[in-house]
């Protein structure tokens, strides 16, 4: 009984100071119930800001996304770049079309104000690449981006970058996590009604003016597209970035073109996620396109759909990897090994490093996340197997949809001109390389112990086969290696038949265990190519099964 007392006097002194009428009345109706069981989940502990600051669902209470709980952070922010000196400095503060995040955009820049930085808000939801772009120039000192990208349409989140215009990484996260632990009362912060700057329309011009750097003077412009926003913020960008360059003017998949934050035509707003393209795909078989592009709804990752003998087939991460990669260098891109760099994470294809090598230009690997790949020093091109490209990283430090979009339609538009299609550029890679084929089995699941029981799995009894190839070495990313600072991972690399690669790890941004692989086949010539692809997929479905078997999983 002492508990539950305890429970409820918590949450009616959280309710007291709650600013949203909305959750206040959410938590009321709570206390009024006795929901014991789900006030004790909401007050469990506090939502934790860490290297992705924070996402969660919305709703009442310090476990959730809420006006409160964004408020400390900002405040939290706010007193930490006051510590490193920052004092005057700018922040600017981007947010996309889910619930509540204008909203919580608004009271960052309150909370920056009172802290005595001056804020800017774009002035309207934009993607984030867009904000990524504006704290370079405008030479900020941080920006706030209110987003939870693909996430379901009952979260939000929080994510921070520094001046440089790449998202916080450790210490700074412990740091800002540390100075939101000093806020006591939302009263403690002040939130001046007015003071901070509501940008126009002058960033976004400046940013698509700075999309002039991807693609190459005089290049095709011809292929036609259809595209999907995911019913986020993507749209408007992508048709004006597209105008610009002169390309023809993608056909809208209208169901999902305008922002709408349920998401109302797909389970979860994800372009991997299976029915998410369902509607591209219709309307790509009604106007046949050349390809079918995709944003999330944030728009700062994009996928690519081509067509087959079948019907139309996504593009893994990967393959679109390489292809921006193979283009890139086809278009010249060249320099010191230092100042010329492809990069990616770790759980992504190792073939991008087979093309840097082969072009002679620098190559690194890094943790998963663009917070990582965006620091590499010298980067020319990044990109990792969640559909995220960096593609501009002197404009965007950081993954961005609209920037991959034009050069996908560039690349199809010069194989286009040549009868050729981006699937016989992947050929080209296969022959020149080795056929790389990647797959993932991620589960997702309603209780985190289960991740952490798989992984503990794993590490009592590490596999010695998998699909019949030997585990040749095998890391434990936990306690870092010679490049890598530590990370919740495991990576094997096997060997036999085939090389083959595979690493689990617990996602950074949703309830899911994530495993990623890769087998490399070897391909003598063009008529091998069909039957390697056969194999390479029969050895990825053995992986899983295999897989699933010792992390004490049911096989997918």
């Amino acid at each position: 009984m002492q508990e539950q007392d305890d429970l409820i006097t918590r949450a009616q002194a959280w309710l007291a100071e709650d600013p949203d009428p909305e959750t206040a009345e959410e938590l009321a109706a709570l206390i009024r119930a006795g929901d014991t069981a789900e006030l004790a989940d909401r007050f469990s502990g506090t939502l934790q800001f860490g290297t992705a600051g924070l996402r969660g669902e919305l709703g009442a209470g310090p476990m959730r996304m809420n006006r409160s709980v964004v408020i400390r952070a900002a405040a939290g922010l706010a007193a930490y770049l006051v510590a490193q000196g920052h004092a005057g400095g700018l922040v600017v503060v981007g947010y996309d079309a889910r619930y509540k995040s204008a909203d919580f955009a608004r009271d960052t820049a309150a909370v920056m104000t009172g802290a005595g930085l001056r804020a800017a808000v774009l002035p309207r939801p934009l993607p984030t690449p867009v904000l990524a772009y504006a704290i370079r120039h405008l030479g900020a000192v941080a920006g706030v981006e209110v987003t939870a990208s693909h996430n379901p349409p009952r979260d939000n989140g929080y994510k921070v970058y520094l001046g440089d215009g790449s998202q916080i990484v450790s210490p700074a996260d412990s740091g800002i996590a540390a100075e939101i632990g000093r806020v006591t009362t939302l009263d403690s912060v002040p939130r001046p009604d007015s003071g901070w700057e509501e940008l126009g329309d002058e960033v976004l011009e400046a940013y698509l003016a700075r999309t002039d750097a991807v693609l190459t003077p005089g290049s095709p412009r011809s292929v036609r597209t259809v595209y999907t926003a995911m019913h986020g913020v993507g749209k408007d960008v992508v048709m004006a970035a597209f105008a610009r360059h002169g390309f023809p003017a993608p056909v809208l998949v209208a169901e999902q073109a305008e922002p709408d934050p349920a998401f109302p035509t797909v389970a979860f707003p994800n372009p991997e996620e299976p029915g998410a393209m369902d509607l591209a795909f219709a309307k790509a078989a009604e106007v046949r396109p050349d390809i079918v592009i995709a944003n999330d709804p944030d728009a700062d990752r994009c996928a690519v759909a081509v067509p087959t003998a079948d019907g139309w087939r996504m593009l893994r991460g990967d393959e679109v990897g390489a292809l921006l990669a193979a283009h890139l260098v086809s278009n010249g891109v060249s320099g010191d090994a230092k100042d010329c760099v492809f990069a990616e994470s770790i759980v992504s294809s190792s073939l991008l490093g087979r093309i840097a090598e082969a072009a002679g230009v620098g190559y690194e690997e890094t943790l998963t996340g663009f917070k990582w790949i965006a620091r590499v020093e010298g980067l020319r091109y990044g990109y990792e197997e969640a559909l995220g490209y960096c593609v501009d990283p002197e404009g965007v430090r950081d993954k961005d949809g609209v920037t991959a979009a034009l050069l996908v339609a560039e690349l199809a538009s010069v194989l286009k001109e040549q009868g050729r299609t981006l699937t016989d550029l992947l050929d080209d890679l296969a022959l020149t390389h080795g056929l790389h084929a990647t797959d993932q089995l991620s589960v997702r699941v309603s209780d985190l112990s289960v991740i952490a029981d798989a992984m503990a799995a794993l590490r009592a009894r590490p596999p010695v086969t998998l699909a019949g190839l030997r585990v040749a070495s095998a890391e434990d990313l936990a306690e870092g290696t010679g490049t890598l600072p530590p990370t919740d991972g495991l990576r094997y690399y096997l060997d036999g038949a085939y090389q083959a690669r595979v690493i689990t790890r617990p996602s950074g941004t949703e309830p899911k265990l994530k495993c990623y692989l890769e087998v490399v086949v070897p391909v003598a010539g063009a008529s091998d190519l069909a039957d390697a692809r056969v194999r390479g997929q029969e050895v990825l479905d053995a992986l899983k099964l295999d897989l699933a078997a010792a992390m004490g999983l049911r096989t997918p």
